[in-house]
């Protein structure tokens, strides 16, 4: 199963209304004991990333997204794939959002490969998108538990290739 690109659309208009809360860094979610997600993905689909960082912050995750970092250099360059590696290793977890445009994108096949290397595949969740043309990724991606919607509109996480005996985002 895979998220509706809709849904994510949907979601990043909460977004944008305010109506998810945002901790305004990697020190406060710690503190407010929020897991913590690197969201891997193509710039070109910023505003599914902007609804997915908002599902998973009704979740109780605090999601990163690079090109809200100040800090990130303003074009990429060493200095950005040095800060990515950084952020992989200091965030619990590793998402990536699956579509047309990461699959193809010259980064985020890079960083699912350094995170693969840096964390323990538990640690590794992907995020399967599809649209009217059918869904999207690799067959690599299949080694990753993947983060799903379930009948209920619940957020959870199943093993690879199961559709039953999920575990709740919330209660990871």
């Amino acid at each position: 199963m895979a998220f509706h690109q809709a849904d994510l659309r949907a979601a990043a208009g909460r977004a944008r209304s305010g109506r998810t809360k945002i901790a305004k860094d990697l020190g406060e979610a710690r503190r407010q004991r929020q897991d913590t997600a690197f969201l891997c993905h193509s710039h070109r689909d910023g505003e599914l990333a902007l609804g997915l960082q908002a599902m998973l912050r009704e979740q109780g995750w605090d999601v990163y997204l690079d090109w809200q970092d100040e800090s990130m250099p303003a074009q990429p360059n060493g200095e950005t794939a040095d800060r990515i590696q950084a952020k992989i290793r200091n965030l619990r977890w590793f998402i990536f959002l699956a579509t047309e445009n990461s699959v193809a994108s010259r980064w985020c096949p890079w960083e699912i490969g350094f995170a693969d290397a840096a964390k323990t595949r538990r640690f590794i969740l992907l995020v399967r998108t599809h649209d009217s043309r059918g869904w999207y990724g690799n067959e690599y991606l299949n080694l990753y538990r993947e983060i799903t919607t379930t009948n209920t509109k619940n957020v959870a996480v199943f093993n690879p290739g199961q559709r039953t005996g999920g575990v709740l985002v919330k209660n990871l």
